[in-house]
């Protein structure tokens, strides 16, 4: 059997990481099974469907490398498609119009609450008769047409994720509605459950993969694979993303889409990377760091676990930490520049390039996110820094004037371009004025960057040579320490 996966968002938000992880999942085992990843839009929803949230989930789906091979295809452009067969389905008698008024199903639902009963259909405009169905017409209601279920029918299936999983019919709510309201012998908008099913079977479907909380449409969807004369695909039912709490992770825990971790710094890399972790562990020998096609090799359903999976932030960061010290300056760089743009900073991207450079190599070991740039190297961009109070306090003490007054003076004539320049200049400060270097060290810091903790001390001083910022530093420093 040839496998043909899809992932089907609706362009209704930005994409989710939620959507996202389904989507890794569908592509890692397309690829490990030599099959198809096909997308599809699902964008009858009108009302909320947005052009915009199509192009964010297109570009995320390409950021992270999840590349498709059929589509996208647009279920708004598929509205004819559905309509047969749900004619079909009436003309055998496996669905029928029903003409329940939303009031009528109001006063359904208010008294199987007061019974403590769950909500549910009672069927009662399945065997109405020509007479009555034209009583209804003639009061001028409209008819939504619903799909027969068997409440006696028990559905089971083998779940790629879950093994056995039965359902009765008797659970499912009733006969379910497929089209929407629409005048007599009229056809209203075919709605989810039944759309998917025909695009599922039209793009021939071997495997449906999806996240748990969809586990409740799989006995419905069933039933009109076989109503309509379909193979059934197999189902897989991934683990939902899960906050610390133990909660589906929502909106409310801040971010969740996939543009917003770009957005913060994370790199494609780590988090399709990480994605792959919520839910599936790796085989040994493999480590947890890996790229989407070494995965795909490995990826298999058995080691897809059955509980929720908890996003960890810090092994987040960690993973996307890895990524960013491994990565070569010159695509670091690349990859900070529109940070230190976003953030105001001044330079010319491409005359600047050497200095940048320079720079991302000096922080690279230290980023976790790459928006911790800004930041971190502020001080480097600046003509002019305030020193905080710890360094203020240091500047203050004995020794410190001595320091920055001898450093000065060799600065008139010493040469200063590699890191063993600015440690011999250290050393005869050190030497010279028989000071400790513990406290030239530090007195340099804080005069040159406002603070006692930061980058690479030497590196950092060399940057600010490069751009005449360190003398004028030096002497704001020395009016502060005499």
């Amino acid at each position: 059997m040839s496998v043909r996966v899809r992932i089907a968002p609706s362009p209704t938000g930005l994409l989710h990481i939620g959507t996202a992880r389904t989507a890794v999942f569908n592509w890692l085992f397309a690829r490990h099974q030599g099959g198809t990843f096909v997308l599809r839009i699902e964008d009858t929803d009108l009302e909320r469907s947005r052009p915009e949230y199509t192009e964010n989930i297109m570009d995320g789906l390409r950021w992270l490398g999840l590349e498709w091979d059929e589509g996208p295809f647009y279920q708004s452009e598929r509205l004819d498609l559905y309509r047969q067969p749900i004619q079909t389905l009436l003309d055998k008698g496996l669905a029928y119009r029903a003409y329940d008024t939303p009031e009528e199903l109001d006063a359904m639902r208010e008294a199987q609450k007061a019974r403590s009963e769950a909500p549910r259909y009672n069927n009662r405009h399945r065997t109405l008769t020509l007479e009555q169905e034209a009583a209804y017409i003639a009061e001028g209601r409209q008819a939504v047409i619903r799909f027969k279920i068997d409440p006696e029918r028990e559905i089971t299936w083998k779940d790629l994720v879950r093994g056995h999983v039965s359902w009765k019919g008797r659970d499912l709510g009733g006969d379910m509605v497929i089209a929407r309201a629409a005048d007599p012998k009229e056809i209203g908008q075919p709605l989810y459950n039944f759309v998917v099913v025909v695009d599922d079977i039209d793009m021939q479907i071997s495997h449906v993969i999806r996240g748990e909380d969809h586990i409740g449409n799989t006995p419905k969807q069933i039933l009109l694979y076989e109503a309509l004369g379909a193979t059934v695909p197999e189902f897989g039912h991934t683990p939902l993303i899960l906050n610390q709490q133990g909660a589906k992770l929502s909106k409310r825990d801040g971010v969740t889409s996939i543009s917003d971790f770009r957005d913060m710094g994370y790199t494609a890399e780590a988090i399709a990377n990480y994605m792959t972790l919520l839910g599936w562990s790796p085989p040994e020998p493999m480590t947890e760091l890996f790229t989407l096609p070494a995965a795909a090799e490995k990826f298999g359903f058995e080691r897809v676990n059955k509980a929720g999976a908890k996003f960890d932030w810090d092994k987040l960061n960690w993973i996307n930490s890895q990524y960013l010290h491994e990565m070569p300056v010159d695509q670091l760089t690349d990859a900070l520049i529109p940070y230190w743009q976003s953030a105001g900073m001044a330079f010319d991207a491409e005359g600047d390039r050497p200095w940048l450079e320079q720079m991302a190599a000096v922080i690279g070991p230290s980023l976790s996110r790459l928006d911790e740039a800004p930041p971190m190297t502020r001080y480097l961009f600046e003509t002019d820094i305030e020193f905080d109070e710890d360094a203020t306090q240091h500047l203050q003490q004995d020794g410190v004037a001595i320091a920055l007054q001898e450093v000065l003076s060799l600065l008139e004539s010493a040469e200063l371009n590699t890191v063993d320049d600015a440690k011999a200049l250290i050393q005869q400060v050190v030497k010279g004025k028989g000071l400790k270097k513990g406290l030239v060290m530090k007195t340099l810091r804080a005069a040159l960057t406002g603070a006692l903790k930061g980058p690479d001390l030497i590196q950092s001083w060399l940057l600010l040579h490069q751009r005449q910022q360190d003398q004028p530093r030096l002497k704001k420093a020395l009016a502060i320490a005499q």
